[in-house]
């Protein structure tokens, strides 16, 4: 699936942060975004995260992510 963590889109990329029940642990709150149902925006949340998080943590992976041709 395209969504998928693996799928094309994010290939390349660490994973998106992953949230459960309850909403509100230890001070983090799962994110609007997350709760409201739009797919799409979800999507984009997922993938501007998972390209912060590489950024942060994998700078050779982002660099190589970035410079991939868009299809």
């Amino acid at each position: 699936a395209k969504e998928d963590s693996f799928g094309e889109e994010l290939s390349g990329l660490l994973e998106y942060p992953l949230y459960t029940k309850p909403l509100e642990f230890e001070g983090k709150t799962v994110p609007d975004v997350l709760l409201s149902g739009d797919h799409s925006k979800i999507s984009a949340w997922r993938k501007a995260e998972a390209l912060k998080k590489t950024e942060r943590l994998r700078p050779d992976l982002y660099s190589r992510y970035s410079q991939k041709p868009k299809s």
